[in-house]
């Protein structure tokens, strides 16, 4: 992955409470939906290659039904189903800021593991947090116990989502993001963590 970020995604997530409809109107623009389903543009390229990069891309003034049509007429009901699915799949994969730290608190073992970039690591990070880096993924996937409590955190939340993910397809059982990144983490916990901007790190 070189020096540069690592990009396990490049969705800008934003978290609310919990969605409790049960459906999504297929005129819902695309603005909206990821206003009430962060994970939605990832669900989306997931299961039908939308919404990763400029070729399948879309505006955020188009519908729902309107992108669906235009990618080989995906069903859109099918679409909102996964959609739904995946929004209630990813927030059961999120911890809290202050779950984390009382866990922390407690004393548990839990493997922290960092996706920013060495230069924001450097800056600011977790007690006991690791980089990730190409080579210490194969550390991780030769010896650590993969029932045991992962935590991956990143600056406000958006990749880690994405790293989970790919560890859990990796067959670890208990791995979780960490809701916000460890600017979360600052603003609700430890405010003794320096807070930086985007375009700063």
């Amino acid at each position: 992955m070189g020096t540069g970020r690592l990009r396990f995604g490049r969705w800008r997530l934003r978290f609310g409470r919990m969605n409790s409809a049960a459906t999504i109107d297929p005129n819902i623009t695309m603005r909206e939906l990821l206003e009430q389903f962060p994970g939605a543009q990832r669900a989306m390229f997931r299961k039908y290659h939308i919404g990763g990069c400029s070729s399948c891309g879309f505006s955020p003034d188009e519908t729902l039904a309107g992108v669906c049509a235009r990618n080989e007429n995906v069903d859109v009901e099918e679409a909102i189903d996964h959609i739904i699915t995946s929004d209630a799949a990813e927030r059961a994969m999120q911890i809290e800021p202050h779950d984390l730290a009382a866990k922390l608190s407690a004393g548990e073992k839990i493997n922290l593991l960092d996706v920013r970039t060495r230069e924001e690591f450097d800056a600011v990070k977790l007690p006991g947090a690791h980089l990730f880096t190409q080579e210490f993924m194969q550390q991780i996937l030769s010896n650590w116990a993969r029932e045991k409590l992962v935590v991956v955190y990143d600056h406000q939340g958006t990749r880690s989502m994405d790293a989970a993910a790919y560890f859990q397809g990796h067959g670890f059982t208990n791995v979780k993001s960490l809701r916000g990144g460890i600017d979360g983490y600052s603003a609700e916990v430890d405010s003794s963590l320096p807070r930086y901007s985007l375009e700063a790190a």
